[in-house]
């Protein structure tokens, strides 16, 4: 089954071939604002409802993130070799040592930095370089903590597309990641029954048609499981969590009027525009005397 949330607080499954949505939200008298997290909090079952004709056109309505606010957004940082040696490279650092889980953890994203395909990407600043990072998603189906790796797997509810934007610079990598539009999510989240293997699923990104990442999940350094396994260490992942699992090489600069077209074998695909909102640092009173 592939989930969706639209129209701000609908939820529903794609018809095979992805042009009409099956409404879930009166079937299964959801009520919630985030009704996927409703719906695995009550740990229901819309199977029944997958061969239903659509109710709805997808082309006629506003595709949101399949989880608008999830609790936490669980990343993990150089999970590909090729990226590591690009961010290496990037810094002009040279070193013999991979950056990976292990050695950085991983890092949280906003929740509020969540938006749908349909949405768009922010750019917030005109002097600062934004990146594009394609990455396979998945949300959690059920809260777990210490988790060994089979319990990790069966705790995956299902996979989605991220695209993890992302500001150049210095700062906090979370700070650099968690600004409004930079979680880019969706269009939907397929069950994981749906997925034969999810450590071999070919992923690109193309921007303004040209591809910039093109890579497979099975040069992943870590793999979803081990990524639910290390970071239940820290803290109890819970259902609804969005867990991402690192981009390949490829990444690049975003500027006002891009288009990106984001596809993963087997999840889907979403086309994300790009945008410039209208902000300045100079224009912030800062105290510097204390």
């Amino acid at each position: 089954m592939r989930f969706v949330q639209y129209d701000d607080g609908r939820l529903g499954l794609l018809t095979e071939g992805g042009d009409g949505i099956v409404d879930l939200t009166d079937r299964l008298d959801l009520e919630s604002e985030d009704p996927l997290r409703e719906y695995l909090d009550r740990g229901l079952d819309a199977s029944e409802y997958a061969d239903e004709p659509a109710d709805v056109a997808r082309d006629e309505v506003e595709i949101g993130a399949p989880v608008r606010r999830p609790g936490k957004v669980i990343a993990a940082p150089l999970n590909y070799e090729n990226h590591i040696e690009e961010a290496i490279a990037d810094k002009d650092i040279t070193t013999d040592e991979w950056f990976t889980i292990e050695d950085k953890g991983y890092f949280l994203k906003a929740p509020s930095s969540v938006v749908g395909p349909d949405h768009g990407i922010e750019l917030p600043f005109s002097d600062r370089r934004c990146d594009h990072e394609i990455e396979l998603a998945f949300v959690m189906g059920k809260d777990v903590k210490d988790a060994s790796v089979e319990e990790a797997w069966d705790a995956i509810f299902g996979y989605t597309i991220l695209l993890d934007i992302s500001v150049r610079g210095d700062q906090d990598r979370s700070n650099r990641k968690s600004y409004d539009t930079f979680t880019v999510v969706g269009p939907s989240v397929v069950t994981a029954d749906e997925v034969d293997d999810p450590q071999n699923l070919s992923l690109e990104l193309q921007l303004n048609g040209d591809t910039k990442q093109d890579d497979n999940t099975a040069d992943m350094v870590y793999t979803c499981g081990n990524i639910v396994q290390y970071a239940s260490i820290g803290a109890t992942l819970e259902a609804g969590d969005v867990v991402t699992t690192g981009t390949p090489e490829g990444v690049g600069a975003l500027s006002d009027g891009d288009t990106i077209d984001a596809t993963i074998e087997d999840v889907g695909s979403m086309t994300v525009d790009v945008t410039e909102r209208d902000t300045a640092f100079s224009d912030v009173d800062v105290n510097k005397d204390g």
